[in-house]
């Protein structure tokens, strides 16, 4: 029998739905908790392959606490969802442009800096306002809307006085026109599998369901799944969500997730999202 591990530092309602799929399917689901085990990465490789089953799910909210369980995983030759390769690139917004630029997926105007100044010489180049983002980071935390110069040296002199090396890297992006949602579709393997619209709650710009936004059901067209694949396989594929907007010019891809939380999309859709994810990874360990 196909055993499958489900490494989750959190247990909520996605990781639920997903326990719940492979109790109904019959499937083998061994949950683990990274926060109460090590690894032993001086010793053989076959113990650790035994310890986590034919392959392993990684749903860590700590992209590099599950960075790090990926790449050992992968070295005692288990098959993780996400790979580490992808997981590495999503968790990075500079890294996800520079695949879906290079592979030709339309993205919005971005601009990267280095320092303060660097960054308000950005934010002048690109316009306000505009948005300001960590390159690490979910849920919408930390992601700014500058209106104007005073309110970028704030953010800035914030940023410097945090002393975090990652808050020194400023990724300044267009603020896009668009209606007061965005679109999220999810893509398993070489299947786009859902659609959903998600609206901004009120008083808020941003649209995460983690914030307060709404999912509301999207025509899943030829063309946003086409779309969506592209950016998928940029990245290197998986379990992925991509996030798109509608701008004047067209649909941009502005962000995609490699630990998706599907709720909104299931509540939306009526699609059975965590049975699909369970199959995918019974296939994936017989591969």
């Amino acid at each position: 029998m196909t055993t499958i591990s489900l490494i989750s530092d959190r247990i909520r309602w996605d990781e639920k739905a997903l326990i719940n799929a492979a109790s109904r399917m019959r499937v083998d689901l061994k949950l683990i908790d990274p926060k109460g085990i090590f690894i032993n990465v001086s010793g053989g490789l076959d113990e650790i392959k035994d310890s986590f089953g034919d392959v392993a799910i990684n749903r860590c909210i700590s992209y590099f606490r599950g960075l790090h369980i990926t790449a050992i995983l992968e070295k005692a030759g288990l098959e993780v969802i996400n790979p580490f390769d992808v997981s590495l690139i999503c968790g990075n917004k500079v890294f996800t442009n520079l695949a879906l630029m290079e592979a030709g997926v339309p993205i919005p105007k971005t601009l990267l800096a280095f320092t303060g100044d660097g960054a308000l010489k950005a934010l002048d180049e690109i316009g306000f306002p505009a948005v300001m983002k960590p390159v690490i980071g979910s849920w919408g935390r930390l992601i700014a809307l500058v209106k104007d110069k005073d309110s970028a040296q704030a953010i800035i002199e914030s940023r410097e006085q945090i002393h975090n090396a990652l808050l020194q890297i400023y990724y300044v992006q267009e603020y896009v026109n668009r209606p007061p949602r965005d679109i999220r579709i999810l893509v398993i393997g070489d299947e786009a599998v859902a659609a959903s619209y998600r609206y901004s709650p009120k008083d808020d710009w941003r649209t995460n369901v983690a914030r307060g936004g709404v999912s509301k059901p999207c025509r899943l067209t030829d063309d946003l799944a086409d779309l969506a694949l592209r950016a998928a396989k940029a990245v290197g594929g998986g379990v992925l969500a991509v996030d798109c907007m509608e701008s004047p010019s067209g649909i941009l891809v502005h962000e995609v997730n490699g630990t998706v939380e599907f709720r909104g999309l299931c509540s939306a859709t009526q699609v059975d999202i965590p049975r699909k994810i369970i199959e995918y990874a019974v296939r994936m360990a017989k591969r």
